[in-house]
């Protein structure tokens, strides 16, 4: 079993206080305690790591003897997840956490049935945050996922035309996403559509021939993250 890793934003000398909902989560949900080793991040690449030298119900005492700082990973993913109904976006956003994504980009696409009104979007928001969070977690990176604000076909588009790679997945296309190259420094875009597929406005929009997955086709919350592992096979996988 590997090092469980929490979050902490800041990361000190010695002997550091796990406390408040992550205190709570490393004590009574995983019933971490004395003597456990444990990684604490900050979530942008610093950590600290140590034993567990006490526990209580309000959380746990870690005895720092150890301290790292990774880079930030290059080429930086973007993935711009068109929003599933109910718990496929839940997967969705799983998912492409554990497998490497470094921003995910909810997109209200023509096809999604998605009503954008002020207060869904912002508890939409809220939940993709939290689902990246905790994957980050688990997934024991020290970079965390992050979730950007909604995004609009022409924010999407934008965001196409300054990658380094831009990525539209399209069952119909004939490009196989195999033939992509990872270029080794700047944003990867990757663009995933709805389960009614990418609408023609907004392929036209976005200017960038599409590619396929292959034979099969895949729905919307694991499309991104079949996607997202072949494109990332020789970067972070190896």
């Amino acid at each position: 079993m590997g090092v469980a890793v929490f979050f902490r934003a800041e990361l000190g000398e010695g002997e550091l206080v796990l406390d408040g909902a992550e205190g709570r989560h490393a004590a009574v949900v995983r019933r971490i305690g004395p003597g456990e080793r444990v990684r604490l991040t900050d979530g942008r690449g610093a950590w600290v790591e140590g034993p567990v030298v006490a526990a209580s119900k309000s959380g746990v005492t870690v005895a720092v003897d150890e301290r790292g700082a990774d880079g930030a990973p290059t080429p930086r993913l973007i993935a711009v997840q068109a929003v599933p109904k109910g718990e496929r976006a839940e997967l969705a956003v799983e998912m492409l956490t554990e497998v490497g994504t470094d921003v995910i980009v909810p997109w209200n696409a023509e096809r999604s049935q998605f009503r954008a009104n002020p207060e869904r979007v912002e508890k939409t928001l809220a939940k993709w945050r939290a689902w990246a969070f905790e994957a980050s977690k688990q997934s024991r990176r020290t970079w965390f996922a992050e979730v950007a604000p909604l995004a609009s076909t022409a924010d999407v588009a934008k965001l196409l035309a300054d990658a380094a790679l831009p990525v539209v997945l399209h069952e119909a296309a004939t490009q196989p996403l195999a033939s992509l190259e990872l270029p080794p420094t700047g944003d990867v875009v990757l663009v995933i559509g709805p389960e009614g597929g990418i609408a023609p406005a907004e392929l036209t929009a976005f200017a960038v021939p599409p590619v396929r997955l292959g034979r099969t086709v895949l729905r919307t919350s694991t499309a991104g993250v079949a996607a997202a592992a072949a494109l990332l096979a020789t970067n972070r996988w190896t």
